[in-house]
């Protein structure tokens, strides 16, 4: 299953393959296929995705689905955030929400929601890069692997969004504050963080990525999904114990004292303070503490929002809700100028607004979870 090699060879954003198992039974594989830009995530690419996955759920042949990203620098970077900046800086129509927004982030979570809900199951491997967008598609698979190459981070306070695709979800579930934490700075995780949270399910050798991929022909699908996700536990178990070891150590377990001290304030304010302030050596942490001071108070305040408003709420509760902060994000001039200072100019210089956290107005960010005036929610549909 040499996917990095046909990737190569093709300039389809999507790369779809049918894999034959021993047993007559089929295995659909997705390899997302744009190294050049670390596999960021369109509207054609989730388009596609999306379509093939219904295919494939409703098809009785296929037992298994395999999500990876092609090469070894990145499953995905996130979502292509430069033209959706570029669409909605220059607004096609005086009506909120904007159109090219609506129709990017209401496919997108749509996607990530089907992954979370898939009927089969679904490896996704998640070596390399894991940010932003990459994350939503990660964490819904039922076999999430991870490798001592993992770099995943929710990097959203750099460019004015905040962390979505689920983040409002799945970030809580990091250990005490680190959620927060990593919601606030953008702070990169390893593959054992993402095990330690439950937000990854088996540690791989980066290595032995193409011989996992050929072994699962070996495994006796039954087209039962319950039956055949735990044959899929098995098999890579067993490549688990080849790898034992090779992950490194945890990020946030080795600060986890810290990060509780950093995060521990009744404010957004303290909260922020404290983090900016940190004056240690520890180069992770400063990093961290550099990238919130550097980041949209926006941003900011709409972690210290959604970490309190989340709370209780279902999967699909929390894409509805996650929608209507996209299309408001999308409606103000911290993403656009935020994307424009990070990825296309690279000045590194956004004038956000407003400037400073204490010139947030908690009414305005109130705002922010107000839907727009449809006749419906579009992610009404989705259930739990």
């Amino acid at each position: 299953m040499a996917d990095s090699a046909a990737a190569a060879a093709s300039l389809d954003p999507v790369l779809f393959r049918i894999a034959e198992a021993a047993n007559g039974r089929r295995i659909g594989i997705a390899t997302l296929n744009s190294e050049r830009t670390l596999h960021a995530i369109g509207l054609p690419i989730i388009r596609l995705l999306d379509a093939r996955l219904r295919d494939w759920a409703a098809d009785p042949t296929i037992a298994c689905v395999v999500l990876i990203g092609a090469g070894d620098k990145a499953f995905s970077a996130g979502g292509d955030v430069k033209t959706l900046a570029r669409a909605v800086r220059e607004p096609a129509t005086a009506d909120f929400p904007h159109p090219a927004a609506l129709a990017f982030f209401t496919e997108e979570y749509r996607l990530d929601h089907r992954i979370h809900r898939y009927p089969k199951p679904l490896l996704c491997w998640g070596g390399g890069i894991v940010m932003g967008g990459g994350m939503g598609l990660f964490v819904g698979a039922s076999h999430r692997v991870v490798t001592e190459t993992t770099r995943a981070a929710m990097p959203e306070i750099s460019i004015g969004l905040f962390p979505d695709v689920g983040g409002s979800w799945f970030l809580p579930k990091l250990p005490g504050k680190a959620g927060l934490f990593a919601a606030l700075t953008g702070a990169a995780l390893n593959g054992a963080d993402l095990l330690a949270a439950g937000l990854a399910d088996v540690g791989l050798r980066q290595a032995d990525r193409d011989a996992v991929l050929a072994s699962l022909g070996t495994i006796d699908w039954t087209g039962d999904a319950a039956a055949d996700r735990k044959a899929l536990t098995a098999a890579l178990a067993v490549h688990a114990k080849a790898a034992a070891g090779v992950l490194p150590p945890s990020q946030l377990a080795a600060r986890a004292a810290t990060i509780e001290a950093l995060c521990a304030g009744a404010s957004l304010a303290e909260v922020v303070a404290a983090i900016t302030g940190y004056a240690g050596d520890d180069a992770w942490l400063v990093k961290a503490a550099a990238a919130l001071k550097a980041g949209s108070p926006t941003t900011a305040a709409l972690v210290w929002a959604v970490q309190q408003r989340a709370a209780g709420l279902s999967l699909a509760e929390v894409f509805r809700m996650e929608l209507c902060l996209a299309l408001h994000c999308c409606a103000n001039a911290d993403f656009p100028e935020g994307v424009r200072a990070l990825l296309i100019d690279k000045d590194h210089a956004p004038r956000w607004s407003p400037a400073t956290l204490a010139a947030i107005d908690p009414a305005a960010i109130a705002k922010y979870f107000e839907a727009p005036a449809w006749p419906a929610h579009p992610l009404a549909d989705l259930v739990d």
